[in-house]
C-alpha cells in the first residue's frame, strides 16, 4: 500500500506539471484563437463580435498570464475545456465526446485482441519451440515490418475495393439513426472491421516474439524444472511459468492502453474513421489552440492511469514489489 500510495503522489505531480505545459505552450506560440477566427473569416467579423469572441476564449480585457493560468485551472475543476474554434460554438468536451467512443471501440478492441492472442500464441511457440510453430514468428514480423498505413492500403483495395467485403470510409452507415439499436452496433462492428484487422496484425509480433522469449527464460528456472519433474500436468507448468514470463508484457500492455486514446492516427485517416487520431489532425490543420489542449490532457491522463494501472498490477502479480516497498 504504501509503494502504490508514494507512486499516486509522483503521478499527482506529473499531472500537475503536464497541465501546465498544456496550458503554457499555446500561449507561447505566435497567435490565438481569435486571430485564426478573424483570418477564417476574411475579415467578415465585426468589431463586436471580435470582443465577444475574446470575452468567449477568455482573452479580453488586460489580464496576465498568471491570471488566466489560475482560470484555466478553475474551468478543469468544472470541467470545462473550452470552446473549440473550428467548432464553433461547440464545446471542446462535446468534439472529444463525440470521438473519444469510436477510438475506444476500435483500438482498443484491437489491442486487447492483439494483446492476448499474441500472448496465448507466444506461450505455445516457446512452450512447443522446434517445432513448425516457429513459423509462426517470421510471418508475424513481415507484417510487423510492413509500414502499417501501407498495410492499411493494401487491405482497404484488396478486401474494401476490388472485393468489396467490408466498407471502405466511415464508422457506420449514415442510413442508420445513431443510437444503442441493433443496427447501428452491428454497421459499428462491421464498419471497424478493416481498420481492426490493420491494427491487430501490424501489432500482434510484438506480444508474440516477447513472451516467446521470455517464456524460453523463465522455463529454465529451477521451480519450472522441478515442477516438471515432480510429474505436473503440462498446463500447471506452463501457467506457473507464464505468470512470470508475462511481467514485462503487462508494463507493455498498459503503455499500449495509454495510446489507445491517440489512436491510430494514419489508420484513422486511411479509412476515415471518425476517431480521436483523426480529430487531432483537423485541429492541428486548424490551429485549433483549445481542442489541441484538450486531447493531449486526454492523452496524459491516460498515460498516467495506465502507468498506475500497471504498477497496481505488479503489486498483485509479483510478490517481490510488495517487500521492496
Amino acid at each position: 500500500m504504501t509503494h502504490l500510495l508514494r507512486r499516486l503522489a509522483f503521478y499527482l505531480v506529473t499531472a500537475w506539471a503536464a497541465i501546465t505545459v498544456n496550458f503554457f505552450l499555446p500561449h507561447l506560440m505566435p497567435g490565438d484563437p481569435v486571430q485564426n477566427a478573424i483570418a477564417r473569416s476574411q475579415g467578415k467579423l465585426t468589431p463586436q463580435a471580435i470582443d465577444a469572441l475574446r470575452a468567449q476564449f477568455g482573452l479580453a480585457g488586460n489580464e496576465s498570464l498568471w491570471s488566466r493560468y489560475l482560470g484555466y485551472w478553475g474551468q478543469l475543476f468544472h470541467g470545462d475545456l473550452g470552446i473549440s474554434t473550428s467548432f464553433y460554438p461547440a464545446r471542446v468536451g462535446t468534439v472529444l465526446g463525440s470521438a473519444l467512443p469510436w477510438t475506444l471501440l476500435l483500438v482498443g478492441s484491437a489491442t486487447v485482441i492483439s494483446f492476448v492472442l499474441g500472448t496465448l500464441v507466444g506461450t505455445l511457440v516457446a512452450w512447443r519451440r522446434g517445432s513448425w510453430l516457429d513459423s509462426v514468428l517470421p510471418v508475424s514480423t513481415f507484417f510487423q515490418a510492413v509500414p502499417y498505413f501501407f498495410f492499411a492500403l493494401i487491405v482497404l483495395i484488396v478486401l474494401g475495393s476490388d472485393l468489396g467485403w467490408f466498407p471502405i470510409t466511415g464508422g457506420v452507415d449514415p442510413s442508420i439513426d445513431p443510437g444503442l439499436s441493433a443496427a447501428f452496433i452491428g454497421s459499428a462492428i462491421y464498419h471497424g472491421i478493416l481498420p481492426m484487422i490493420t491494427i491487430v496484425v501490424s501489432s500482434i509480433a510484438g506480444w508474440i516474439l516477447g513472451m516467446r522469449n521470455m517464456m524460453v527464460t523463465t522455463m529454465d528456472e529451477d521451480y519450472v524444472l522441478v515442477a516438471a519433474a515432480k510429474g505436473l500436468p503440462n498446463r500447471k507448468v506452463i501457467g506457473y511459468a507464464a505468470r512470470n514470463a508475462i511481467l514485462p508484457s503487462v508494463s507493455s500492455f498498459s503503455l499500449s492502453l495509454s495510446f489507445v486514446v491517440a489512436g491510430a492516427l494514419l489508420t484513422e485517416i486511411v479509412f476515415s474513421y471518425p476517431g480521436i487520431g483523426f480529430q487531432l489532425l483537423q485541429a492541428v490543420q486548424a490551429e485549433d489552440f483549445p481542442l489541441l489542449q484538450g486531447i493531449f490532457l486526454v492523452i496524459t491522463f491516460a498515460v498516467l492511469a495506465a502507468n498506475l494501472l500497471a504498477d497496481v498490477c505488479y503489486a498483485l502479480l509479483d510478490p517481490r514489489t510488495r517487500q521492496e516497498a
